[in-house]
């Protein structure tokens, strides 16, 4: 039993913690009653001390009690009830997993429906400035092109060169057993045409530009520039997207051919280790593939830079505020840069398939 007379508040708050709180917290008891019938004043701080004896006792489960409450006291020391004693010492339940993937079907869903009614936004956007061309800030559309197309021609061909080399020598081997070496030249060819080439190129734009896209306008999203272009009167997916987009519509395809063209030479390299020659390498290569595949490869290209600037401008949009918020939409814009151009690369293949093309 724990006694308390005359004032409890900040004054004497110390020593009464000291003389009642500690020893609680040393020596837990199972029940706890507390006289206050000769307590004269209480204020907050007073209500914290009871409150935390309350929830001291309520940890082990046992029994907290008030005793001699005065009529006047009544109401103000009914506030140092708590609902829940144990809500600070229970973990948080984990979830089920019916629960995890309701959640997870749900933000995927959500995301889908962003994405959509962006892709509307933008498609409409286009179609007026297309009626409205002098709108169009060619000035910032050239300089995006030069960062996002001529400053990666470098990379786009270096990684073009390395894949056509390791293919052609991944299969010079096994082709070898069956005696079939010269037909490195038609799968390579057919591969970077086709795929590699358009599908790296792609890679690269998402974890080079896409990004780039993503911290632009998510620094802006963070700084209430979004907000200001509002205020003027000014579209953000006019003044920031479009630019943007069509730079990458511009370049995607010209860094598609260079890295086709690089990935052939590359492979080449391998072919004249062999000892085959340039013209019988070329004649390979041109009846592998023909004008047909060459531009499915470049449409492809189109495509997927369609996606990759689209999917950064859209998260960068999406930035929500916070120290990291720029950081977590630049790796959300990669990240889904990449997964979308591959699901597109996968429907455009079973088109094409049951197209014949």
């Amino acid at each position: 039993m724990l006694t308390i007379a005359g004032r409890l508040d900040s004054g004497s708050f110390l020593q009464a913690w000291e003389q009642s709180v500690e020893p609680c917290r040393r020596n837990v008891p199972r029940k706890l009653l507390v006289d206050v019938s000769a307590m004269d004043y209480c204020d907050g701080a007073g209500l914290g001390l009871l409150s935390e004896l309350r929830r001291i006792v309520a940890s082990s489960h046992g029994k907290f009690e008030l005793a001699g409450v005065r009529e006047e006291h009544r109401r103000l020391l009914a506030m140092s009830e708590l609902t829940d004693p144990d809500a600070a010492l229970r973990r948080p339940a984990r979830e089920g997993i019916i629960l995890t993937l309701g959640r997870f079907a749900a933000e995927v869903m959500g995301d889908i429906r962003q994405i959509i009614t962006f892709i509307g936004e933008l498609l409409a956007t286009l179609v007026w400035m297309a009626r409205h061309p002098r709108r169009l800030r060619l000035g910032d559309m050239l300089a995006t092109a030069e960062k996002a197309g001529a400053n990666a021609t470098g990379v786009v061909c270096l990684l073009g060169f390395l894949v056509g080399l390791i293919l052609a020598f991944q299969t010079a081997g096994p082709l070898a057993v069956y005696g079939v070496q010269p037909m490195i030249p038609t799968i390579v060819s057919i591969a970077v045409v086709r795929e590699m080439g358009p599908l790296i190129t792609a890679i690269i734009l998402a974890g080079r530009s896409g990004s780039a896209f993503a911290a632009e306008i998510g620094t802006m999203k963070v700084t209430e520039e979004l907000n200001a272009l509002k205020t003027l009167g000014l579209e953000p997916v006019q003044f920031l997207v479009v630019p943007r987009v069509l730079a990458a519509l511009i370049v995607t395809p010209v860094l598609t051919a260079f890295n086709i063209l690089m990935s052939i030479i590359g492979a080449y390299i391998v072919m004249a280790a062999l000892g085959y020659s340039l013209s019988f390498y070329i004649n390979q290569v041109m009846g592998a593939v023909g004008l047909g595949d060459f531009i499915s490869g470049i449409f492809k290209g189109l495509i997927f830079g369609l996606i990759v600037a689209g999917i950064g401008c859209l998260r960068g949009m999406q930035t929500r505020s916070g120290p990291g918020a720029v950081g977590d939409s630049t790796t959300r814009a990669v990240v889904s840069g990449i997964v979308l151009t591959i699901v597109a690369d996968a429907v455009l293949g079973v088109l094409f398939y049951y197209l014949h093309i």
